[in-house]
């Protein structure tokens, strides 16, 4: 039998997680852009694989943990405090490959250079795929 006082509060579970792990996503996202010194939405406007590769891998690397969070918390309170600390690391991780060990990143971006694209892509699911398991213990 059909239980719908059962599955309209977990309908509406469902929603206030999907809808708190959007917005997440979305400020992530802004951040990320912030954080990078060069303009991803004009170069991947302009066709720039690498850039475009190296956003696509970011918010994968952020959602990555996002979902482990959703399946792992029993609050939206403590949700939130691991999306944000997810968005840090990430964000974390990429400074430091900007900074010490891929000192051209940018330029190498926005030549379109897809190595740089590519690595910078799998270093983020890598951080993200880390990230999230830690969240499991």
């Amino acid at each position: 039998m059909f239980d719908l006082y059962g599955f309209t509060a977990s309908a509406l579970a469902f929603l206030v997680a999907f809808v708190a792990a959007g917005l997440f996503t979305v400020i992530f996202k802004v951040l990320y852009q912030w954080a990078t010194p060069y303009n991803e939405a004009k170069l991947i406007r302009e066709g720039n694989t690498a850039a475009a590769l190296a956003l696509g891998g970011a918010l994968l690397g952020y959602v990555i943990p996002l979902a482990s969070a959703l399946s792992h918390t029993i609050s939206l309170i403590e949700f939130c405090a691991w999306a944000a600390l997810a968005g840090v690391i990430q964000i974390a991780a990429f400074t430091l490959i900007r900074m010490i060990v891929m000192k051209d990143v940018t330029a190498r971006i926005e030549r379109g250079e897809m190595a740089a694209g590519v690595y910078l892509a799998s270093i983020s699911l890598a951080v993200g795929m880390l990230n999230a398991a830690c969240m499991t213990s």
